[in-house]
Parts: C-alpha cells; sequence; structure tokens
C-alpha cells in the first residue's frame, strides 16, 4: 500500500513552553523511531503546504478566523492549556494544510493512503474557539475540504483518549460526516457521553463509545467489533479519518487506560479491513499521546499497519 506522510520540521518550531506535554519532543521520538525501521524509507514524504486562510471558515467561524490570524509572529495563550508562539501560526497552517494535500495526493493517485505526521494537534478545536492544545482543526478541515469537492459521506474515527468534542461540535448536524469516539469518561472535556449521537439532520451520525478508566485491549476491541466496524459499514464512507491519539496507552501519563502497544495496529488493521470492504481511503492525523517511548513505539505499530 502506497503510504505517504505528510511532516515538516515547522512542527517542532510550536513552542508550548518548559513541561507542557505538547512538547517538539513528541515529534522527534517519533520520527528517531520510524527512521530506525526498514520501510520508512520507502514511504512518501509530502511537505505540506500552509492551507489558504479561506479554507479556515469550512468548519470555524470568522471571529475564529481573526484571532487566530492575530497570533502571527506572538506569543500567548488561547487558554490555560493552549499556548502559542512566534512559529505556532505557521505550524498550525501547515498541520491543517497537511490533511488536504495527502488528499489531494491520494486523489492523483500518487499515494493510496496518508498520515498526518503534525503538532499542533485539532480534534479538541471548536468551530468558534482554540482548547485542547489544539489551535485549528485538523481534521475536520480536511472532511471540510472533502465535502467542498463533493465527497457525499466521511466516517471520522477519533480513538484518543480524550473525547474529540471539536470534531463532534463541528459536524453535529451533518448526515454528511459519521463522528465515531472512544475515549475515557468521565475525562477531560467533559463530553462524550452516548446519549450524544447528533442533533437535526445529523441525528443517529455520531456514536460515542465511552470506556471507564482502566480500560485495554479486551474493552475497546469489544466496542470495534460491536459498534464501531457495523456502524462504518453501514455508512458506506467514501473517506475514512483517523483522529489517531496513543494516549490511551497504558503508560501515557495524562489519562487512566490500559491499552497495549500492539492495540493500535490491531484497531488499524479492524479499520483498513472494514474501510477496503466499502472501497475507501483512509488519512490518518496524529492527535494525544504524551509518554514519549509508548507514543513512538504506538505510532510505529500504526504506521506498519497503514504501510502494509
Amino acid at each position: 500500500m502506497k503510504l505517504g506522510y505528510a511532516y515538516d520540521d515547522t512542527f517542532l518550531l510550536h513552542d508550548t513552553g518548559n513541561f507542557h506535554p505538547e512538547s517538539p519532543q513528541r515529534l522527534e521520538s517519533i520520527l528517531n523511531r520510524l527512521n530506525k525501521t526498514s520501510y520508512f524509507k520507502d514511504l512518501h514524504w509530502i511537505k505540506p503546504t500552509k492551507l489558504p486562510m479561506e479554507f479556515i471558515e469550512s468548519v470555524h467561524n470568522h471571529r475564529h478566523r481573526e484571532r487566530f490570524s492575530n497570533i502571527q509572529g506572538k506569543k500567548g495563550s488561547f487558554d490555560g492549556d493552549t499556548p502559542f508562539s512566534e512559529s505556532s501560526f505557521d505550524a498550525a497552517l501547515l498541520a491543517a494544510g497537511s490533511g488536504v494535500d495527502l488528499v489531494k495526493k491520494i486523489q492523483s493517485n500518487e499515494i493510496e493512503t496518508g498520515i498526518a505526521l503534525v503538532r499542533p494537534p485539532g480534534h479538541h478545536a471548536e468551530t468558534g474557539r482554540s482548547m485542547g492544545f489544539c489551535i485549528l482543526n485538523n481534521i475536520a478541515i480536511t472532511a471540510g475540504y472533502l465535502l467542498s469537492q463533493g465527497a457525499e459521506k466521511i466516517y471520522i474515527l477519533d480513538w484518543d483518549v480524550h473525547h474529540g468534542n471539536g470534531t463532534q461540535e463541528i459536524f453535529y448536524d451533518s448526515d454528511k460526516v459519521f463522528f465515531a469516539s472512544l475515549h475515557q469518561y468521565p475525562y477531560y472535556p467533559g463530553t462524550g457521553s452516548a446519549s450524544e449521537t447528533g442533533e437535526g439532520k445529523g441525528e443517529g451520525f455520531t456514536l460515542n463509545v465511552p470506556l471507564p478508566m482502566g480500560s485495554g485491549d479486551k474493552e475497546y476491541f469489544h466496542h470495534f467489533q460491536d459498534k464501531i466496524i457495523p456502524s462504518l459499514l453501514e455508512f458506506q464512507p467514501e473517506y475514512v479519518l483517523i483522529s489517531a491519539g496513543f494516549d490511551g496507552h497504558k503508560r501515557d501519563p495524562l489519562a487512566g487506560m490500559n491499552l497495549s502497544t500492539n492495540a493500535f495496529a490491531e484497531f488499524t488493521r479492524l479499520t483498513l479491513s472494514a474501510t477496503k470492504q466499502v472501497g475507501a481511503k483512509t488519512i490518518s492525523f496524529l492527535e494525544g499521546g504524551y509518554d514519549l517511548d509508548a507514543l513512538a513505539e504506538s505510532v510505529e505499530a500504526h504506521v506498519a499497519v497503514l504501510a502494509g
């Protein structure tokens, strides 16, 4: 399977300050690990381009775009969790542009599947605000771009340990984007109960699988087989976008789940097997994961399956 990965060194310049868990070392550890594999050199490196500013408003409102524009070259913070530095504006535009570039490479048959190795992450950013380490919602912007290109059905699977509140909120009333999330609950950001299923035209197109602290491989696999995969097969999407967070790992310092490294390979296998059945294309987006070794191992397990 021809796998393309989007990455730019600018992602390392998004400086969150000392002691912030969402650090440049996260990407460095991932790349160091991937560079030691036999296959990484054969993957297609895609140097991302900055997202055109007008694309921001496919999922964020004008006020958020204005607020985001104002951080260019500055240091500050959107909230207690979400700092920005002089290079964060460029890093965020490149992170959000990465998914769009991967879509274009898939559509021109240069690659078959893609992964965006980016920071800042995206899935907590809502229509009108940055939060939870996330500035722009990378995966939602890619879905918005696909919709603008005529895609009718996009399935977003979020297995980050935290609920993808931003992605859910952006598409809550859409029947073209199916959002499914497995996450620790109750936990940050407080959303993601099983009763949140969408509204209006989007009723039934949001699937939340809240899991108690301490859940591990067995519980997650059960819900993949029982809920996630059947909903994907039934929806018959053209694209499956994955919010791939690795903070459900048992060694992660920010959460309380009990997943093994191999669980992430298995999630990927189950998802790819379903996407093949419906003929969908897959793009994965790096979200959370804060133990550097566990993160690097888990990303490698995920990428190895994506690369076939």
